[in-house]
């Protein structure tokens, strides 16, 4: 059994979790929030970086999600997630690194800074610019990612891969958090609700963060 350190509103635990979920690997949450880390966690990973992972019949303890992803890849056969030629896989890895990276940069990780740490920790209210430029950043990324979907069946190719998974958890928590406007983005918007509609995405659409309520169309597959 493996044990998740993460939190609700976490982009890179989703994405594991997702990745888990897909290949059917039995996992035990754990509450972890890094703002709020324990000393057990730091001796977990000093980075005090949610998600970890933790093994005890396996004696493994792995950090940083695309670490783990490609663990899991390496270890479980069962829907591989970046596969194919060389050229395919680089390109899975580029994107993957395209939404880990640029849309958690532009978008995700502002919105957490104004919605959950000002609210939950700072106790300050969001700055309205600041949130204003994260859904316009948003909006830049979604035109791409329709661009991908126009002329692709998955983002990275022809069946689903690790780059669904990171932008389909990136966007999960800007969506959860009110930061994506769906207007003009119907080919990403049906790529979405595909995923919301997955037994592996069900426990991120009933999970909520303490004190933060989601939008009323989050948790809807058709929405």
């Amino acid at each position: 059994m493996w044990y998740l350190y993460q939190f609700p509103l976490c982009p890179f635990s989703r994405k594991i979790r997702l990745l888990m979920g897909e290949k059917n690997i039995a996992y035990q949450p754990v509450r972890a929030d890094p703002w709020n880390a324990s000393d057990e966690f730091y001796n977990l990973n000093p980075a005090g970086r949610t998600p970890v992972i933790v093994s005890e019949d396996r004696k493994a303890v792995l950090s940083d999600s695309r670490a783990i992803g490609e663990y899991l890849e390496e270890t479980v056969d069962r829907l591989p997630m970046i596969s194919g030629s060389a050229t395919a896989r680089a390109e899975i890895r580029r994107l993957t690194a395209l939404f880990d990276e640029n849309f958690f940069h532009d978008v995700t990780q502002p919105l957490l800074n104004e919605r959950m740490k000002k609210r939950l920790i700072l106790r300050q209210p969001p700055d309205s610019t600041v949130l204003s430029n994260a859904m316009r950043m948003a909006h830049g990324h979604l035109d791409y990612m329709d661009w991908l979907i126009d002329t692709r069946p998955w983002l990275a190719g022809s069946t689903m891969s690790m780059a669904d998974l990171a932008a389909a958890a990136q966007i999960s928590v800007a969506d959860y958090l009110g930061g994506i406007d769906w207007t003009d983005h119907e080919q990403t918007r049906g790529w979405y609700a595909v995923f919301k509609s997955r037994p592996s995405f069900q426990p991120l659409l009933t999970e909520r963060m303490d004190g933060i309520r989601p939008p009323d169309h989050y948790a809807k597959v058709d929405a």
